[in-house]
């Protein structure tokens, strides 16, 4: 019989815990220049917030970091630096991981996220 391998294997924690890093400092910068170009980017933000969450349960976390890495990066599938379509295998990506997490993001990452997003275009 085959084994089943799991997300947290394939992560592995040194790995989840590098990608987070790189989320974290990444994370901002990257909000901003897509804040035109994911029409739920607020979804996004609270989905940071649930990754960073230490109540939200490991495989929701794992695909969040993952999701959130990806987002992060700016040479992927399709470069971010592309104006307009830069974004868009980053929308795909964090679409399918926010249905697959929906119930470990909560009210009050979404009210962390408009907090944040309300306070960033006073600063603007």
């Amino acid at each position: 019989m085959a084994k089943r391998i799991t997300n947290i294997e394939i992560l592995g924690p040194e790995d989840a815990e590098e990608k987070e890093a790189r989320v974290r400092a990444r994370f901002w910068p990257t909000v901003k220049k897509a804040l035109r170009y994911i029409p739920f980017i607020e979804e996004v933000v609270a989905a940071y917030y649930a990754m960073l969450d230490p109540r939200t349960p490991a495989k929701p976390r794992l695909i969040l970091i993952g999701a959130l890495a990806y987002f992060v990066t700016p040479f992927d599938i399709v470069p971010d630096i592309l104006l307009g379509l830069g974004f868009v295998d980053d929308i795909s990506i964090l679409m399918a991981a926010l249905a697959a997490v929906r119930s470990s993001i909560r009210d009050e990452h979404r009210e962390a996220a408009r907090r944040a997003l309300a306070e960033d275009a006073e600063l603007a």
